[in-house]
């Protein structure tokens, strides 16, 4: 059924974006075209849960999607290989030739803390436009959530040394290498080896050098002394062979270039890292190199970091890379994109472990907890509520709003301003009492409304043709 889809391998290309998605998308949007179904809707996405280790999320992701919502498009190439599929109606083909996302999108901003059921993204739309995106914003915010709500916990465990991302090996991908890296910085990550990244996004990159390198020239300090030579500024990798060797070598090295020894510090990858830490801290403080500095990586994850400075190594910065970039404790959410309004009237679903709150909400948070509380699909404000609304607007008429995507760094800023700012224990690593979340009485009320009047209408019989 394929067979028009066959192109060369390689990155999505934007031609393409309008195919990152589920098939029953498209064969949803050719009912509601057939059918007039084209009303004003609501959908919302949230996480119906929280994994046991993570006592809050970082809501992150959202630039990628507007960027991408602005620039859907079904062009003559994509239309010819979905004729070829013989699933779709030239009917319905001509409609997605002009096809565009024009609704509104209310979010979070980038580097909210965020918990369970709590509306992260709204989108206000005509129902096939809202219901096309949703397989492009689950994807997109699900990686990138779940990156960064890992890599905040990295963040604190380092107790305010940089962490610096290493995992693009073995990211998930082309797609998954680059927004890792996006969602690691918000939430708090200094720099990344990844270059592109650091390229597109505006991220530092930071570098040292390969096992594979010191192997090469024989010995350490040959390795040392040629890298000096191309970056002065290099920081040597020392347990290639013996890691205390490796410090003598640098050490030599020094002897060797007097006031031109500039190298910035050591790397140890492997082995009892904390007790390594203090015995080179031990020697180069001995030998008068007190201003190198002691960089850290090898299968480390904020558990492992915690335990490290726990037993006070002179440690001052982290390499981090598989366990932050496939958040292996962690690797994915219960995440949902549900139509909660339609032609002015709330939905909900019913099914058992997954009943929903009805209609367009706000989130307000005051004084260590939230409260949800009926929204509107115009400003929000249908029912007010105390503290600080978290949903703004983003996109209006298919369009990104000027403020809505502040720079990364700012991104990074807020993060860390609105996760100190959460009660002490959700920034333990160790599992926290859950953050309550307190859903308004009118909208309890309005969920049991809506339900009773879904149970009318599904107890009585079919009409006719």
């Amino acid at each position: 059924m394929s067979e028009g889809l066959s192109w060369p391998e390689g990155p999505v290309t934007e031609e393409e974006l309008c195919l990152v998605t589920d098939l029953y998308e498209l064969t949803m949007l050719q009912t509601y075209f057939e059918e007039g179904e084209n009303g004003p809707a609501v959908f919302e996405m949230f996480f119906r849960s929280l994994p046991p280790s993570r006592n809050f999320l970082v809501f992150a992701g959202l630039g990628t999607v507007l960027q991408y919502l602005a620039r859907l498009r079904f062009t003559p190439r994509i239309l010819e290989s979905l004729e070829r599929t013989a699933l779709f109606r030239p009917a319905f083909l001509d409609y997605l030739a002009h096809f565009r996302f024009r609704g509104d999108v209310w979010a979070l901003a980038e580097g909210t803390p965020c918990f369970a059921r709590e509306p992260v993204l709204q989108v206000h739309a005509t129902l096939p436009e809202a219901q096309f995106v949703e397989t492009l914003i689950l994807n997109q915010i699900h990686l990138q959530t779940v990156i960064a709500s890992k890599a905040i916990r990295v963040v604190l465990a380092a107790q305010g040394r940089p962490v610096v991302d290493f995992g693009l090996r073995r990211a998930h991908g082309l797609d998954a290498g680059l927004k890792l890296v996006r969602a690691a910085f918000i939430a708090g990550v200094e720099s990344t080896s990844h270059v592109l990244a650091g390229l597109r996004y505006g991220i530092p990159l930071r570098g040292t050098m390969a096992h594979s390198a010191i192997q090469a020239f024989g010995e350490d300090l040959t390795a040392f002394r040629a890298f000096a030579r191309s970056d002065p500024h290099t920081i040597c990798l020392v347990d290639t062979f013996d890691t205390m060797a490796g410090v003598e070598a640098v050490i030599r090295l020094r002897d060797e270039l007097g006031e031109a020894f500039q190298v910035r510090g050591i790397r140890l990858d492997s082995g009892d890292l904390a007790a390594l830490a203090v015995a080179a801290r031990t020697r180069l403080d001995a030998a008068g190199l007190a201003q190198l500095t002691i960089f850290a990586s090898g299968n480390l994850d904020e558990d492992e970091i915690e335990r490290i400075l726990a037993r006070k190594a002179p440690i001052d910065a982290f390499g981090v890379g598989t366990r932050m970039d496939v958040s292996a404790d962690a690797p994915a959410l219960d995440c949902a994109y549900k139509l909660v309004e339609y032609g002015g009237e709330g939905r909900m679903k019913l099914s058992a472990g997954k009943v929903g709150l009805p209609g367009a909400k706000q989130i307000f948070r005051e004084r260590g907890r939230d409260g949800l509380a009926r929204g509107d699909s115009i400003g929000m404000r249908a029912e007010e509520g105390s503290g600080q609304a978290l949903l703004r607007p983003v996109m209006r008429g298919g369009k990104i709003l000027p403020d809505a995507l502040p720079s990364l760094p700012e991104m990074r800023d807020y993060c860390q301003s609105a996760v100190a700012a959460l009660p002490g224990p959700l920034r333990d690593l160790t599992p926290a009492p859950p953050y309550p979340v307190q859903i308004s009485p009118r909208l309890e009320a309005w969920q049991a409304e809506v339900a009773a009047r879904i149970g009318k209408r599904i107890a009585a019989p079919a009409p006719g043709p």
